[in-house]
């Protein structure tokens, strides 16, 4: 004999594995974000290493990726409350 499942628990545990997977926001590796790249870019630009205006240099890179991660976690949130309030829109 077979039992019936009913149509919304299927849709529901469906729904719930979509949105778990957009909640889910895994940030890359420090390495991976360009913090190599930083000493270089500051020394490409004339800065002598040491120097009050390296420091402010790399400050500002730091300032920089920190609000581009800031930006990016906002917008996975933002996707996440969209999708939580407008059910209806695959």
């Amino acid at each position: 004999m077979r039992q019936k499942t009913p149509s919304h628990l299927i849709a529901l545990a469906v729904m719930s594995l979509s949105l778990s997977a957009c909640a889910s926001h895994n940030p890359p590796p420090v390495t991976a974000a360009g913090v190599d790249d930083d000493d270089a870019y500051c020394r490409a630009n004339n800065v002598q290493v040491g120097s009050a205006e390296y420091t402010a240099c790399r400050k500002d890179r730091d300032v920089q990726r920190n609000a581009a991660q800031a930006k990016a976690d906002r917008r996975q949130r933002d996707l996440g409350e969209y999708m939580l309030n407008h059910p209806e829109h695959p």
